[in-house]
């Protein structure tokens, strides 16, 4: 009894916290630069809570490699 208790208690905490965000990576961010925008977005409006975060910090990964790219490809390389 005691364990089906703490099994329904677990579930009930479970069901009740917030879903976490999901984490992009680098590719995925490069590949889908409207979803780069938003979360550098975010993370540069709250870089208190936000800069540590998996996100941002692939977002800024991702930006960085996104603008190494447009200046090889403008340099002709």
């Amino acid at each position: 009894m005691r364990r089906l208790l703490l099994l329904l208690a677990m579930l009930g905490l479970a069901a009740c916290s917030e879903p976490s965000d999901r984490s992009y990576t680098v590719d995925e961010l490069v590949a889908d630069e409207a979803l780069l925008t938003d979360i550098i977005t975010k993370c540069r409006n709250n870089p208190g809570e936000l800069r540590d975060t998996t996100n941002c910090r692939n977002a800024e990964a991702a930006d960085g490699k996104l603008r190494l790219q447009r200046m090889r490809d403008s340099l002709g390389g």
